[in-house]
């Protein structure tokens, strides 16, 4: 196996290129989403069975839509982005954590 130099610098790249996709996703899901008429695959099957739209309901997140109340739209898939890419590397981080102690 390689050093722990080579892992870090891998990991580096990695949290680069998350970084990047973050910044970058406003142009796919806010511009060009727009542009094309894009819906969500789940919202028009709930439209075709004529099924409520719950959401104002049963919302439990203030970033529906990966929106945030209070910025444009294009920073709040930012900072939506960056939400739940820290839940997902907490979730695996934690996990690391249990699984090597377990097995030390």
């Amino acid at each position: 196996m390689g050093s722990s130099n080579g892992g870090i610098l891998s990991y580096k790249r990695v949290l680069i290129l998350i970084l990047f996709l973050i910044l970058v996703s406003p142009i796919f899901g806010v511009f060009l989403a727009d542009m094309i008429g894009y819906h969500e695959p789940l919202d028009v099957a709930a439209e075709i069975l004529g099924l409520k739209d719950l959401t104002e309901k049963s919302n439990w997140t203030p970033f529906i839509g990966y929106t945030v109340p209070g910025l444009p739209l294009e920073i709040g898939y930012v900072v939506a982005g960056f939400i739940g890419v820290g839940i997902i590397l907490g979730v695996g981080f934690i996990a690391d954590r249990f699984i090597k102690r377990r097995h030390n």
